[in-house]
């Protein structure tokens, strides 16, 4: 393994990372603020611990009650003054349901002068959740979407409508009441309606969307379900005033920086990334054998959102996945490396943030009694890396805005 090429790696995800916390995003976004009547504080997602504690810093003016929501282990400290629940992720749980509840209960009775500060970050789709359906039917369904390969966009069209707190359903409920959004977006392009399933937003996508997205994946649903899928959604809020703060495009912008600083020329692939993962990291492999010989220090980097499609029964995550497919591409390089990290810090159900490989990793693999091919198939990409020190684990950092891949190239032969 390259030890200054894998230094260099996580050094410029750290950085990047580091450039999009929530904190300064969110006083950016409040600074000034002053809301007449009551203030209803409830923040929602991976990033909702340092959202709340960051708003409550800047507020010129109280919060009569709040409620911070966000994935196990997140939290890290205690929020004064406001209840903080902890709920399942990437699929729901009670405790989702819980804090759904808790939301709705705090809400109820909200007059024309009162104001909800909704902070939202990704994740707050199975986090934030009441459903139409029974729960173990709701899981059912989040997992076939899961395994399928839907992408967030598809799979978010679903939750909505199985949902009485998505798709615009929450904000309808706050009315008559003001209700002001700061959300970090996890999503491609940065859809309101979709981060987090739009609990906020008017919902830009039809049940014919929906029924489509059902047919496209042969989903078996119950009666239930399938009615559900049928019902329109808020189509218009008149209540909300939301903005976007933090985006995948920041979390490249930052890693750009830091290349640059470390003498990288920096190619910008795209920060629109949305394809099968193990499909990403080959063609990164690619790219970068392709200027293998042109003696330069070449940085190229993709920022997004990639898919698996489950084969197999390992553990494992989209970004851990896609930097162990970029192994057979670069093997035998002496000057290459991608890594590819989650900027939640956490990549599936592990944890670990995504993972690392470069020129040894495909023989380190087979010294290790693995192949490559049978651990994509079974999608084990953690336990593959975990046996040639490709993991990279971080932590939860208290931010969601996407992930980034970036593959290193230096002047070496």
């Amino acid at each position: 393994m390259n030890s200054m090429l894998r230094k260099d790696a996580e050094e410029i995800v750290r950085s990047a990372v580091s450039a999009v916390m929530p904190e300064e995003a969110v006083r950016r976004a409040l600074a000034g603020k002053r809301f007449s009547g009551r203030v209803f504080l409830i923040a929602v997602g991976k990033a909702a611990p340092r959202m709340a504690k960051a708003a409550l810093d800047v507020l010129e003016c109280p919060v009569t009650d709040g409620l911070v929501i966000s994935k196990y282990g997140h939290f890290t400290e205690k929020i004064e003054g406001l209840r903080c629940i902890e709920a399942g992720h990437p699929v729901p749980d009670e405790n989702s349901i819980k804090a759904a509840e808790a939301a709705m209960e705090l809400t109820e009775g909200l007059l024309e002068t009162d104001t909800v500060l909704f902070l939202l970050s990704g994740g707050g789709s199975a986090l934030f959740e009441k459903p139409l359906i029974p729960l173990d039917e709701l899981q059912d369904i989040t997992d076939q979407l899961l395994a399928c390969g839907a992408d967030i966009v598809e799979i978010n069209t679903i939750r909505k409508r199985l949902s009485a707190v998505k798709g615009g359903k929450f904000a309808a409920r706050c009315m008559p009441a003001r209700v002001e959004a700061v959300i970090l977006s996890d999503i491609l392009g940065d859809p309101l309606d979709m981060i987090a399933s739009g609990p906020v937003s008017p919902d830009s996508a039809s049940s014919a969307d929906a029924l489509r997205i059902a047919a496209k994946y042969a989903l078996k649903l119950s009666p239930e379900a399938k009615a559900c899928l049928s019902e329109e959604t808020p189509k218009e809020l008149s209540n909300v005033d939301a903005r976007i703060v933090g985006s995948v495009k920041a979390l490249c912008t930052a890693a750009a920086e830091t290349c640059r600083e470390k003498g990288y020329e920096v190619v910008f692939l795209t920060d629109m990334l949305s394809c099968e993962a193990r499909e990403a990291g080959r063609f990164l492999a690619s790219v970068i054998r392709s200027h293998a010989a042109d003696g330069k220090k070449l940085a190229f980097l993709a920022g997004g959102e990639t898919v698996v499609h489950l084969t197999g029964k390992g553990i494992g995550g989209r970004n851990q996945e896609l930097a162990l497919a970029a192994c057979e591409g670069l093997r035998g390089l002496k000057n290459a490396a991608v890594i590819s990290v989650g900027s939640d810090g956490t990549d599936g159900p592990t944890d670990a943030a995504g993972g690392y490989s470069d020129g040894d990793t495909f023989d380190a693999l087979k010294d290790a009694g693995l192949e490559l091919y049978r651990v994509l198939q079974e999608n084990d990409a953690y336990n593959a890396l975990k046996a040639v020190d490709g993991l990279i684990i971080t932590g939860p950092t208290g931010t969601n805005v996407n992930d980034i891949a970036v593959g290193l190239l230096t002047a070496e032969k």
